[in-house]
């Protein structure tokens, strides 16, 4: 269940999967065209120094994304992931986002389930896309998923990460897909090579490396989040995706 839920979300099941969704319900969009947004925390216990800095990085993004000229076509999504995943909150209309709800949202603590954390994300984004064509919306999708170290604790292979990603660029339901791997706090080179080879095995769009996840790195990143979700949203309707931004 969602930790932060003040509205009504309808909850969804994901076919062969221990976890789920949620989602503002279809009946109270008033737009016609969304772009899906998701952020993916990993809050393993090696991330505990930087936990306060990640939330205010995620405050930024937030409060970036309402002042968007496309904040009423923004839904997002907030999950954490250690050995399990936690949804913060479902895809939620920014103007049911409020800064206040994400101090102390993050909790530290356990192993490292990359891969099923990175499925739940490309599979629900495909699945809430579906169901808003249903609707008669378009939409297009940008996901962002944020570790510090190796996968240790999945029960999903990276097989399984790929075989969603596949999935979800040759769906119907979304027009277009930007997903993007970021290694924060990488200083061991062993780390390094994996995440770039979890990047092109999974088939993300773009590998983000930062060596030190202090207060100024993590705001920077916070702007080339909201950057992104910009112009991911700005193309909706042009049957493309974003040119990356660096």
């Amino acid at each position: 269940m969602p930790v932060l839920t003040n509205i009504t979300l309808d909850q969804i099941d994901l076919p062969n999967s221990n976890y789920g969704y949620s989602a503002t319900r279809i009946e109270d969009l008033g737009a016609t065209e969304y772009t899906i947004v998701t952020i993916a925390c990993d809050v393993s216990g090696s991330t505990a120094s930087f936990s306060l800095e990640m939330e205010a990085a995620i405050k930024k993004i937030v409060q970036a994304c309402k002042f968007s000229p496309r904040a009423d076509n923004l839904l997002l999504r907030l999950v954490q992931f250690d050995d399990h995943l936690d949804e913060i909150h479902g895809f939620k209309l920014l103007e049911n986002c409020h800064l206040a709800n994400y101090g102390n949202a993050l909790r530290s603590g356990g192993a490292t389930a990359l891969y099923d954390a990175t499925e739940n994300v490309i599979t629900a984004t495909t699945s809430y896309g579906q169901r808003l064509v249903a609707g008669n919306f378009s939409a297009n999708a940008i996901l962002f998923v944020i570790t510090d170290g190796c996968d240790n604790a999945s029960k999903l292979s990276a097989k399984a990460v790929k075989k969603a990603m596949q999935a979800a660029i040759k769906s119907e339901a979304i027009e277009s897909l930007v997903s993007i791997l970021i290694g924060v706090n990488v200083q061991d080179q062993q780390v390094s090579q994996y995440l770039r080879a979890f990047y092109q095995d999974a088939g993300f769009t773009q590998y983000i490396e930062i060596e030190k996840a202090d207060a100024n790195s993590l705001a920077q990143l916070a702007d080339f989040f909201s950057r992104s979700i910009l112009a991911q949203s700005q193309v909706l309707g042009s049957g493309t995706a974003s040119s990356l931004i660096f």
